[in-house]
Parts: structure tokens; C-alpha cells; sequence
């Protein structure tokens, strides 16, 4: 058996639980949830509170590491990196602890305590992490970009800097997979920008970031934002939708094989050259990706020329717009489904509904509609689900799913699914749907280890 699995890795988190929360725990059906991780915890137990005048010192949270830490070594012992865990009282006042390991096809949950996405297809992405960037007929250099100029500007700013060689620029585009713009090139021929070149001397990193308008990437760590390189949960990003405006300078993408990231702002906002524009951009152009957004980039200059000699710092995502293909019906945004069927619709999601229960009729048979998610107990009819055809994923309230699975009518085409859950709800049940679900597509199961203790919490 499993280190992870044996009653004694768990038994001082379980006294903590216990000492701290007893009361709640002897009431029926209480318990608590959390998880551990080899960086971090969840732990139900009350921070302790030093003595006025008195900072909170390591010492005053020892218990809650020396039991944190022992769960932490057997995840390393398994080779593992993130254990789901629940404590509850037996009928007859045990204490019984769930170990659960949640597998390869359930993404942890943000929402629900431990279930997030369910995986129902391996390897499966949303729609617009599978969107490609769109070729634009006539689309071209800016007419400021200029790498001779460029070159010279960076040589006068930086006169002690190393410069990688062609040899050195050659390996960089076969690791990519791509030609560098020749603005690059230009960039990277005056200096490669890495710390050992620097001696040391941070003053030079600062200078460097300085005449280049943000902190330059070494050669060797250029790499291409591509939709894989920006990961965002099946629970969120089936909510996303890509759309570019006529007259954007930068396509609405996820990511692109043509964004090659050179640099950062400092902030985890990251810089790159567009080599695939937006009808109203160019090839070339420099771009901001918003590392609190999971589409889109901003444009911050026409060219590298531009912002370097220019010195262009200015760029912001804009303010949130609608998106036309993305419909929310709630109490504060449509107030019926009909208002939001149209053909380009992708992405419905109704939430907290106060009026009658709502019926998906108006959206039945919409070419384009993928993703579904209804607040628990907003639907007339869940049956109504069985019209649209397209769905890939699919989030429901638990007494929605159970219709579905009852009546054979879960969805084929899904390719992801979420367990909407709202308020006080037992895991435990919720494990067990989610299970149901995993079976239909033969996926990899939750598994559940119960292990038993002492009524005074010993085993």
C-alpha cells in the first residue's frame, strides 16, 4: 500500500482537523475539505493568534507544518505531486479520513472542493486553443521598420555589449522552427543578453533593459507563444471565444506559431514580434500578451525600430468589450434565452435565475453553439440538451446531470464536462457523479481511500 494511503502519514493532520473543528464535525453530514500539495496547502484549521504586541512566528504554526510536511513526503515517496483529502465522523464517532486521487482525466477544481473539468477526451483542447491565425492578404513590414537603423541605435546606447553570432542566431531559429525577423537579428547581433556576459554587474542589466524598452530574453530562451504555451483549465477557457475585428492590428488569438517572445515588462506581461497581424496590423509589429488574460494581445509598436529608437512603451488591452459569439443569461445581463440565439453564437452560459425556469429551445440547432453551462436549477427541461448537437463541453448542477444520465442523454460529442456546484453540498456524491461520467467514455476513474481511526482521532 501506498505511503500516501497509510493512516499514520495523515494522523497529526487529522487531529488538527479534529481539535479544531469538532463540533462541526459530530454535526451529520459535516466535514471538511482540502488539499496538499508539494507547495502548498489547504488545512481547516484556525491560524493561531499571538499574544498582542507579538508577531505570528513559525514556531506558533510548527503543528501545522509537522503535519502538512509529513503528508508532503509520502506524495514524494509516490512520486506524486497533489493529494484531495476529506474528514468526516462515522455514525459510531470514528473519524474517517478520504484520501482521494482524483487521476489523469479531472482537473482540480477551483469551485467545487475537489473536482474541476472531467477530461472525457485525452488531450482535448477548446476551440479557440485550437484556432489558427488567419492569413491576411497584402500584410507587410512598417514602413519605420529599419534594422540597419535599429543595429546602429543599440550599438551607441550599449557600446560594451556582446553580440551573439550567426552561428548563434542560426541554433536559435532551429530550435524555434522559424526565421527570425531581421529586426531580431538585429537585436540579437549587438547583444545576446545573458547574465554571464554581464559579469555579474547588474547595472548592466538595467542599461540593457533601458535602451531596449523592456528586460531582453537571452537568445537560447526566445520561445514562440503558441495556444499551448498559455494552458488555461477546461472550466474556464471553454467560456473563452476568439474573435478579430476587421480592423484589429492583432488577431484575437489564443496564441500564434508567428508571436516569438523576446522579452518582458517586468510585470509578467510578455513581448513579442507578430509575424501573423490582424488586417489593420504589420509583420513585425511588436505586441504585448496580457498575462492576466487568456486571449488576445495588445499592439505596443508598429515595428522593433519603433519601439526601440522610439522608445514606445504605451500599450493597453482596452476595455472589456462584448463578444458577439459569447451570450450570458442571468439577472444582470440578458434576461431570456432568445435574446441570445443568433447563428454565430459559440459559448451560452446562464447563471443565478430568479423568474420560471428557462427553456433551451431558442438555441436548438445553432451551427456553431459549443459550449453550455446553467446554474443549478435554471433549466426547464435538461432534456432540452439533447438539441445541441455541437456541444463540447457541457457544465450542469448534479440533479441536471442525474436527468441526463437517467434518460441515456448525456451528450456525445462533449469533450470535456463540469459539475456545477453551488453552496453546502457533500463531496462524496458529487465524487461518485463525476465517476458516471467518467465511465461513459471508459476514462480513468477517481479513486477514493478511506482510512478509519479512533474515536480520539488515533487509529
Amino acid at each position: 500500500m501506498s505511503s500516501i494511503r497509510d493512516f499514520a502519514t495523515w494522523e497529526p493532520l487529522l487531529r488538527l482537523v479534529r481539535d479544531a473543528h469538532a463540533e462541526q464535525l459530530a454535526a451529520p453530514g459535516g466535514c471538511f475539505t482540502g488539499q496538499i500539495t508539494l507547495g502548498g496547502w489547504t488545512l481547516p484549521a484556525p491560524q493561531p493568534h499571538p499574544e498582542p504586541g507579538r508577531a505570528l512566528r513559525v514556531a506558533d504554526m510548527q503543528d501545522q507544518f509537522t503535519a502538512v510536511e509529513r503528508v508532503q513526503a509520502a506524495l514524494r515517496a509516490d512520486g506524486a505531486s497533489r493529494v484531495s483529502y476529506l474528514v468526516e465522523t462515522a455514525p459510531d464517532g470514528k473519524p474517517l479520513l478520504h484520501v482521494v486521487d482524483l487521476g489523469p482525466a479531472v482537473e482540480h477544481g477551483a469551485v467545487s472542493p475537489f473536482v474541476g473539468a472531467l477530461l472525457l477526451v485525452e488531450g482535448a483542447v477548446p476551440e479557440p486553443w485550437r484556432r489558427l491565425p488567419e492569413e491576411v492578404p497584402g500584410a507587410a513590414p512598417a514602413p519605420s521598420a529599419d534594422p540597419a537603423l535599429l543595429e546602429r541605435t543599440l550599438r551607441e546606447r550599449l557600446p560594451d555589449a556582446i553580440g551573439a553570432t550567426e552561428e548563434e542566431i542560426a541554433e536559435a531559429e532551429a530550435r524555434l522552427g522559424v526565421a527570425l525577423p531581421d529586426e531580431l537579428k538585429a537585436l540579437y547581433r549587438v547583444t545576446r543578453a545573458r547574465w554571464q556576459d554581464w559579469g555579474g554587474d547588474h547595472e548592466a542589466e538595467v542599461r540593457e533593459g533601458d535602451a531596449v524598452g523592456c528586460e531582453l530574453f537571452p537568445l537560447d530562451e526566445l520561445y514562440v507563444a503558441d495556444a499551448a504555451s498559455r494552458p488555461c483549465p477546461w472550466q474556464f477557457a471553454a467560456g473563452d471565444a476568439v474573435v478579430t475585428a476587421p480592423d484589429a492590428a492583432v488577431q484575437g488569438l489564443v496564441g500564434s506559431p508567428g508571436w516569438i517572445v523576446f522579452g518582458d515588462n517586468g510585470g509578467g506581461d510578455r513581448v513579442a514580434l507578430d509575424l501573423t497581424p490582424g488586417p489593420g496590423g504589420h509583420i513585425g509589429q511588436v505586441i504585448m500578451i496580457d498575462h492576466e488574460r487568456n486571449v488576445g494581445a495588445a499592439l505596443r509598436a508598429d515595428s522593433l525600430t519603433d519601439m526601440v529608437v522610439n522608445r514606445r512603451d504605451d500599450w493597453h488591452t482596452g476595455r472589456e468589450r462584448d463578444n458577439p459569439v459569447v451570450a450570458r443569461v442571468n439577472v444582470r445581463a440578458l434576461r431570456s434565452v432568445e435574446a441570445a440565439a443568433r447563428p454565430e453564437l459559440e459559448v451560452l452560459g446562464i447563471g443565478v435565475w430568479e423568474g420560471e425556469p428557462l427553456s433551451l429551445a431558442p438555441v436548438a440547432g445553432l451551427p456553431r453553439l459549443r459550449t453550455l453551462t446553467a446554474y443549478p436549477g435554471a433549466l426547464a427541461d435538461p432534456l432540452e440538451i439533447a438539441g445541441l448537437t455541437g456541444l463540447e463541453y457541457l457544465g450542469l448542477g448534479p440533479e441536471e446531470w442525474r436527468v441526463l444520465l437517467d434518460a441515456g442523454a448525456v451528450p456525445r460529442s462533449l469533450s470535456a464536462a463540469g459539475i456545477e456546484v453551488r453552496g453546502e453540498r457533500h463531496p462524496l456524491p458529487v465524487l461518485d457523479l463525476a465517476n458516471e461520467l467518467l465511465a461513459l467514455w471508459d476514462r480513468p476513474l477517481i479513486t477514493r481511500t478511506v482510512l478509519e481511526g479512533r474515536p480520539d482521532g488515533g487509529r
